[in-house]
């Protein structure tokens, strides 16, 4: 029950439908989700160690994410795969290729129906696949704890080109086809095309989204 009162309150922040120096009320929140405070509470403590509240006496306070936190995040998120995808060169990746085609087909199968949502995740697990491939702890630390916002970030990104540019999806699905490619074939400069072009999109693409009220509206209108 927890998990998903952290989860659609770190959603409603990140989209701005809850906005900064906005006060949560355990209580209230307990009452709106049907719990017991102790959920909630935890909730909290999770979204505080995120930095998207600041928990005090009187309550909890929504500080939100600023577009140099969404900066600085990419910038992690740059050097960690970076990191990842010069090892891949190291090693075999026969099983990761498995995996990561079995991926592809699911993401085809949610675009085809329009399940932006079930699409993101897989676009996540997609890219926590590689990362996880190379088996390195410090590693897997920094992506857990970039996870649960950048889940945010990209489902957000999804419900607003599912609005707006739906065909944009086929480069999507193609750049991903070229990232298992690169992998496949070991190339280091395909390998560097294929990381910078996806990862230059998906950036570019939030910190947009960020930038205008207009765009954010849109997406928050996904869920009404």
């Amino acid at each position: 029950m927890g998990i998903k009162v952290v989860s659609e309150l770190r959603m409603r922040i990140i989209s701005q439908a809850i906005e900064s120096d906005t006060t949560l009320s355990e209580n209230k929140l307990a009452n709106r989700f049907q719990v017991s405070r102790s959920p909630v509470r935890e909730a909290l403590q999770i979204l505080n160690n995120e930095g998207l509240i600041r928990l005090e006496r009187m309550g909890a306070v929504v500080v939100g994410i600023s577009e140099k936190d969404i900066e600085e995040m990419y910038d992690v998120r740059l050097m960690m795969e970076s990191f990842v995808f010069e090892r891949l060169l190291q090693q075999d990746n026969s099983s990761l290729l498995h995996e990561l085609e079995k991926i592809m087909e699911m993401m085809k199968v949610a675009i085809k129906y329009k399940d932006i949502d079930e699409f993101s995740m897989q676009d996540v697990a997609f890219h926590e696949a590689i990362i996880k491939s190379i088996n390195h702890q410090q590693i897997r630390r920094i992506w857990a704890n970039l996870k649960p916002v950048m889940e945010c970030f990209i489902i957000l990104s999804m419900r607003y080109r599912l609005k707006e540019n739906f065909k944009d999806f086929e480069r999507i699905i193609a750049n991903h086809e070229l990232i298992i490619a690169s992998i496949a074939k070991k190339d280091p400069a395909l390998m560097d095309k294929a990381f910078h072009q996806n990862f230059n999109d998906v950036q570019n693409k939030t910190e947009n989204l960020w930038s205008s009220e207009e765009m954010m509206r849109k997406v928050r209108e996904y869920d009404e």
